[in-house]
């Protein structure tokens, strides 16, 4: 009978041996046909004229085999059974239980496969909380609430029986014209490394497979453009790329990484032993599964032309390390079956990958005699008050007050105000490119979004009740038409003040402003929008603007603005978190992770750049930002005094602290995310002015005063030397604390002394705080 390998008493399925040991006998029970189908997903509930929600996913969307013939010799992974059309989550969960029951039922050996979904800004199914997306996490500063988020998004998903989930991304934005922007944390790595980390514990905290992704260099492509080829030196992709990857390994107890699309000084990450293996495994000691994204082997044959056919693709990739071919069946097939059975592949390099799979699906009690689907329960609720509470938590937290002339905001008591642009009153506009409604909703405009949703429109009616609100919508997103503007305008003069609300739509592979495939020729803002906002600040009315977007637009050209909010796609409980700034409830303390330009061109990089990329006298281009790295208002004032560097000098391995007061100077209770920055004004190798090195957000009472204490060690101070290797150089180094990248309060510096010091994955990768 079918499946009875596992029910009827084989040693491999006795949860008291040691996993190892169970796992090698089952390699040694498999056929190479058994081996392949562990390395495989199969995407059931897609079809060619579907709308794509990945890459080339109508191009690969070949005829598959009957469900019992495909299944057959068993199945690696099950693709978004929950991600792929609305499906209510109790009637989910029982085809999941059923299908699961097929596959073991229908194949010989009886393994269950692992189920994986979308989880970035929330799990990605239909009628699940939808919380801000990672640019706006990144903007909280605040690791502790993330990895909170994530434990409930992993419980979430292990309720309905899904096993891994596709987060968190850990790439390091490095130009903001890049759709994918919104879905990174941050441009610094240490910010996008600590809180990535945070984000990883709390997933794997609940059970779920925590994936990393893209591995590595995927954010640095070439004018911004997705899946586009990363010209980068080994330097900047060893110093700025790889310590998030490397801190969420350590640090968050990731199981699994996902590679990257783009190739990298032309080798394709899918095709790279060095980075796949060698770094990977054989230096960072990775030891859990990796998986392609999605038809990310066939890429190598279709797109970077390194394979010339399936089965080549696929050999390429599974030498390299590519554990399993997502999200389903093509090159690791039939086609690797003949490659095998002809001798041009060795079962061996089959053998590891299906060790590293038949481990995993171990350690989930996938493997074991007892193992049977979850019970489905008669109601599942996706979107609990607990986590929308959450969702609210840290939506405030990512609001940055970007600028308050003449302390124009919080909003006095306003008799009228007028609300007006194109993401006032459109829910899908709060919403990142891989939360449901945005990613899946579209394909069905005749279901509901699944969740409640606020505009900012309604946020602003329900914040201020007595007061009369006034809309207009004055263009669209991304269209040129401006027969709305007149309207708009009517609408502000009539008002004591306007709050005008642009920004993107998020969507995919061109449907949006901002998300996977929705790059941009520079940073103005799209359409018409600069028309509109031109027009709103010629008027005599006090102009707010509130931005909502999914990257960082050029404001320049718009000081007029007597205030001005920056958000970052900030979930379903972004309205009442907007609203809640404008009227004072919500006092903002959200700090930039990304610095916003000045002029559309000036600037697509970061504040983590070397002398020669800042204003220089030998270029005419002005690359300052308007507003640096880390910046961010409050409603009340903080000061900071009394730093003190612990000691003058310190060993190449030794640590130092690095100590201030900060006090709320102002006369409301406050959050203040202090910021630790680093310069190594001589070295080896051209360094960046500064490099955050440590952060806290520090809560206080008017009046009240702490102490906040860094405890720095040397290794901080490292970086890729000549010779390629990562070294702790001797030298003088500054430490400068202060509000943001350029607002530095207190600045200090101290001596690293000795011979210099080669340091490895083994490295202190944080600077613990301290206070009172």
């Amino acid at each position: 009978m079918p499946g009875d390998s596992r029910t009827t008493g084989a040693a491999w399925a006795d949860p008291r041996r040691p996993l190892d040991e169970r796992v090698a006998l089952l390699l040694a029970d498999m056929t190479v046909e058994e081996k392949l189908a562990q390395l495989v997903g199969v995407w059931v509930g897609v079809s060619p004229g579907d709308a794509e929600v990945a890459p080339a996913q109508n191009e690969f969307a070949e005829e598959l085999p009957e469900w019992s013939e495909l299944t057959k010799p068993g199945l690696g992974q099950l693709t978004r059974v929950f991600g792929t059309s609305p499906v209510d989550p109790v009637v989910g969960a029982r085809a999941l239980a059923e299908t699961q029951r097929k596959l073991v039922e229908g194949s010989r050996l009886g393994i269950p496969a692992m189920s994986h979904e979308e989880c970035l800004s929330g799990f990605t199914a239909w009628q699940a909380t939808v919380f801000p997306t990672p640019l706006a996490w990144g903007a909280t500063f605040d690791p502790d609430t993330i990895e909170a988020m994530a434990a409930g998004i992993g419980r979430q998903m292990r309720d309905v029986d899904v096993h891994q989930g596709l987060s968190p991304v850990v790439d390091v934005s490095r130009d903001a014209r890049w759709g994918r922007t919104e879905e990174t944390i941050g441009e610094d790595p240490y910010l996008v490394g600590l809180l990535g980390a945070a984000y990883t514990r709390g997933l794997e905290s609940s059970g779920i497979v925590a994936t990393l992704k893209h591995f590595a260099g995927y954010s640095a492509s070439r004018s911004g453009r997705n899946h586009a080829p990363v010209s980068m030196g080994p330097r900047e992709f060893a110093d700025v790329v790889l310590p998030p990857f490397e801190m969420a390994l350590r640090l968050g107890g990731a199981r699994s990484v996902m590679h990257s699309y783009a190739d990298v000084d032309g080798v394709p990450p899918a095709a790279n032993p060095v980075l796949l293996t060698e770094l990977l495994r054989e230096t960072w000691g990775f030891d859990g599964v990796v998986v392609s994204d999605y038809f990310g082997v066939s890429f190598l044959e279709t797109t970077h032309g390194v394979a010339s056919s399936p089965g080549h693709a696929g050999a390429l990739a599974l030498a390299a390390g590519v554990d399993v071919e997502l999200p389903t069946v093509r090159c690791y097939g039939a086609p690797m079956v003949d490659l095998v059975r002809s001798g041009e592949l060795s079962e061996e390099v089959v053998d590891r990958a299906v060790t590293r799979v038949l481990r995993q699906k171990g350690e989930l009690g996938l493997l074991d005699a007892d193992w049977a689907p979850a019970p489905v329960p008669e109601t599942i609720d996706l979107d609990p008050p607990a986590l929308r509470a959450l969702a609210r938590t840290i939506a405030e937290r990512s609001v940055v007050l970007l600028d308050n002339e003449q302390d124009a905001l919080p909003l006095r008591s306003p008799s009228r105000i007028a609300v007006v642009g194109p993401c006032a009153d459109n829910a899908l506009t709060m919403l990142g490119c891989y939360a449901f409604p945005s990613h899946v909703g579209p394909q069905y405009p005749d279901v509901p979004l699944g969740v409640d949703i606020a505009t900012v429109l309604e946020g602003i009616r329900a914040e201020f009740p007595e007061t009369e609100v006034e809309y207009a919508q004055g263009c669209a997103v991304d269209d040129d038409d401006l027969s709305g503007l007149a309207e708009a305008i009517r609408v502000a003069r009539d008002a004591d003040v306007c709050v005008a609300v642009l920004g993107d739509r998020s969507g995919l592979l061109g449907r949006g402003t901002s998300g996977e495939g929705c790059d941009a020729d520079d940073l103005a803002l799209p359409g018409v929008q600069a028309d509109l906002l031109a027009a709103l600040l010629e008027t005599d009315v006090p102009v707010v603007l509130v931005l909502v977007a999914g990257r960082p637009y050029a404001l320049g050209d718009y000081r007029g603005a007597v205030a001005t909010v920056q958000t970052f796609f900030p979930g379903e409980e972004g309205a009442a978190a907007i609203a809640g700034v404008l009227s004072g409830r919500v006092n903002p303390s959200g700090k930039l992770p990304v610095q916003v330009p000045n002029t559309p061109g000036g600037q697509p990089s970061s504040y983590l750049h070397a002398k020669l990329a800042g204003p220089t006298e030998f270029s005419s281009a002005e690359p300052t930002p308007r507003f640096p790295f880390g910046h961010g208002l409050s409603y009340t004032t903080f000061g900071y005094r009394d730093l003190r560097v612990s000691r003058d000098t310190i060993p190449t391995d030794g640590e130092v602290e690095v100590s201030c007061v900060v006090e709320n100077t102002g006369t409301r209770t406050g959050v203040e995310v202090v910021q630790l920055y680093l310069h190594d004004p001589v070295a080896s190798v051209a360094r960046p002015v500064r490099q955050l090195a440590g952060f806290t957000r520090l809560e206080l009472e008017p009046g009240d005063a702490v102490r906040v204490t860094f405890r720095l060690h040397a290794d901080r101070t490292s970086f890729t030397g000549i010779a390629g290797r990562r070294i702790v150089e001797p030298g003088v180094i500054e430490v400068l604390v202060g509000a943001s990248s350029e607002d530095i309060r207190l600045s200090g510096d101290f001596s690293v002394v000795g011979a210099p010091r080669e340091v490895g994955h083994d490295r202190v990768l944080t600077t613990p705080v301290a206070l009172g």
